[in-house]
């Protein structure tokens, strides 16, 4: 059971509603914004169907705003909450960015690269390590997901 602290519940809100802003565009529902000093420094949602590009993952537009934010690519000392557990794609990108501390709400069983399909994180050929803390606001990280995909199979019928 994850032990959870004021910073990891207000921040992870924070993913949320970037989720809110991606299901209300028609996009998987998936948040993540980078802190730096008790401060978001970046934001971002799901764009892959808006900009039609797989490389516009929560997890990604949130890492190069902050990047744009501190003027580096090296976001020593962030930390990323993202309401999904990250993909394999995310997952290098968390890595090679030097975050410090992953903050996951919810596991993807399908794609995810943290703990279901692969455990990028544990890899220790990598040159960076990132602290994971998983199951922060489960319930409510997995229930956006699963109120999305009703809407879209009801939508369908």
């Amino acid at each position: 059971m994850t032990t959870l602290n004021h910073s990891d519940d207000e921040f992870m809100r924070e993913a949320l509603k970037e989720a809110s802003k991606a299901a209300r565009k028609g996009e998987v529902p998936v948040g993540a914004v980078v802190v730096k000093d008790g401060k978001v420094i970046g934001r971002g949602h799901n764009l892959t169907e808006k900009k039609q590009s797989a490389l516009t993952h929560a997890e990604l537009m949130a890492l190069g705003k902050a990047s744009k934010k501190l003027k580096s690519w090296r976001l020593i000392d962030c930390d990323l909450y993202v309401t999904l557990e990250p993909c394999t794609m995310c997952a290098g990108a968390i890595v090679l960015s030097r975050i410090r501390n992953l903050v996951y709400g919810t596991t993807d069983p399908k794609a995810g690269a943290v703990d279901s399909t692969a455990r990028v994180m544990e890899n220790e050929k990598l040159n960076h390590r990132v602290k994971v803390t998983r199951g922060v606001l489960k319930e409510e990280c997995a229930g956006v997901l699963t109120d999305f995909f009703k809407e879209v199979r009801r939508k369908a019928k």
